[in-house]
């Protein structure tokens, strides 16, 4: 079995809905209108996207680090309850810089804000706002009447909540805010009620048992690279990334068998992931087999290498299959 045909065994590809308005009147006036709606989560590097699609989902939907800008990909968490359903586009870290792999991630983000229905803007309100803060602010100006506003990390503390309302108050004036912590869930029903009441009237986008469409695929190298970053930290997290090069059903459809590679930049990183006797490198396997097998319903097992590929984040061609 070639891994297509492994993933297609995996992974029920995206369910096509039909639109209310597309079906016969008299079957549209016996359907039940709820709420639906994409929205979409923008921030500054580590302002707490992926904690809150995770606490809201109910579910680990985006992987987590210390490290800022771990989030490379949009990534969808899908919250359903009686109301309706909320898909949440996590986006990557909102940072000024002109390396290519940084405009990539902002114009993924920025392109972001056309694409939902609703722009739910964190800011993380235990520093200062500061440039990336302002042109995000000046980026969400002409948006307003789909924006919410949440001021997170209020469980450290709130030092910079007046000031971060001070710059707010010309541009955003007029978006819902709330103060929250996506970490101890503080506030994030009141911002939920806020969601719901923007959100349009239409029907669920996903079966009510999803949570993400993500394929084994996706979420198993992000799995790797979320255990290789907090085994590396500083040394060498935006200098990784996985690809997945094979997958088999084995045993009777028993395990997952998973070939992947972890790449960095320089040799000399290549021993910091593999570590001293490859001790690095088995933590990393064991840890990402562990929550692997925690998620699928199926043992995973995982055949990790790592290799070299010198510059990676200046090629253009790779930039545009890694940030989706």
């Amino acid at each position: 079995m070639n891994m297509t045909e492994c993933e297609n065994q995996l992974h029920e590809n995206h369910r096509c809905f039909l639109k209310i308005s597309d079906l016969p009147s008299n079957i549209q006036a016996g359907i039940t209108q709820v709420k639906a709606a994409f929205v979409g989560l923008v921030g500054r590097p580590s302002s707490g996207k992926s904690t809150l699609i995770n606490r809201i989902c109910g579910q680990k939907v985006s992987i987590i680090s210390p490290v800022p800008q771990t989030t490379r990909n949009r990534v969808r968490g899908i919250y359903t309850s009686e109301r309706g359903q909320l898909v949440f586009v996590d986006t990557p870290g909102f940072h000024l810089s002109e390396k290519k792999i940084n405009v990539h991630l902002k114009e993924l983000a920025t392109r972001t804000l056309s694409e939902v229905e609703i722009v739910l803007y964190l800011i993380d309100v235990s520093r200062p706002p500061g440039d990336e803060e302002r042109a995000l602010i000046e980026l969400l100006r002409g948006l307003e009447a789909k924006v919410i506003v949440a001021l997170n990390k209020i469980d450290v503390g709130e030092g910079h909540v007046e000031q971060t309302q001070a710059e707010l108050a010309e541009a955003l004036n007029q978006a819902p805010t709330q103060l929250i912590s996506a970490l101890t869930g503080q506030g994030v029903e009141a911002l939920l009620e806020d969601i719901w009441e923007r959100a349009p009237e239409g029907q669920r986008m996903y079966p009510e048992d999803y949570y993400t469409d993500q394929s084994p695929e996706f979420r198993i190298s992000e799995i790797i690279r979320e255990k290789a970053i907090l085994q590396t930290r500083q040394e060498v997290p935006h200098s990784l990334f996985v690809d997945i090069s094979d997958m088999e059903m084995k045993n009777d459809n028993n395990y997952l068998w998973v070939r992947g590679f972890i790449y960095v930049e320089r040799e000399s990183q290549k021993g910091i992931v593999v570590g001293k006797g490859g001790e690095k490198i088995k933590n990393i396997v064991r840890s990402a087999e562990e929550e692997c097998n925690q998620l699928f319903p199926y043992r995973v097992k995982l055949d990790i290498r790592v290799k070299t590929r010198p510059k990676w984040r200046k090629d253009e061609g790779l930039l545009k299959k890694l940030i989706t």
